[in-house]
């Protein structure tokens, strides 16, 4: 089978790998998030900047939700919902991503200086 393949078909492979390899790097790397924005029964609660460690309290109908910030990342620590789920989500470092506690109504989205857009909103 390798006897059929040509020089000009191993080049061709070859500057396939390399093209597809750039595309990745090029287009699938996240963005740099600036901010965290928190919402609470879908209206923003607050604005975070993400440059300051510090700690954030979301209000919502199952009880208080905490955000916390440090070095330049963003996570749920805790939350009253019943699976913790946002919790699990973990920190957060690209703009773009979400952790929502949807029983509380309490959401955090990390925006950056590049709006991203996935599947669903594309």
């Amino acid at each position: 089978m390798l006897r059929l393949i040509k020089t000009g078909d191993w080049l061709v492979l070859l500057a396939g790998m390399i093209i597809t390899a750039w595309l990745f790097a090029a287009l699938w790397q996240g963005h740099a998030a600036n901010k965290a924005v928190v919402r609470s029964g879908g209206k923003v609660v607050a604005e975070l900047s993400l440059s300051e460690n510090r700690s954030y309290l979301a209000h919502g109908p199952l009880g208080t939700s905490r955000i916390e910030i440090r070095n330049r990342r963003a996570r749920v620590a805790e939350d009253p919902s019943p699976r913790q789920y946002c919790v699990k989500q973990g920190w957060l470092s690209q703009a773009g991503e979400a952790a929502l506690c949807l029983p509380n109504q309490v959401s955090l989205e990390l925006t950056g200086a590049k709006k991203l857009y996935d599947s669903l909103s594309y």
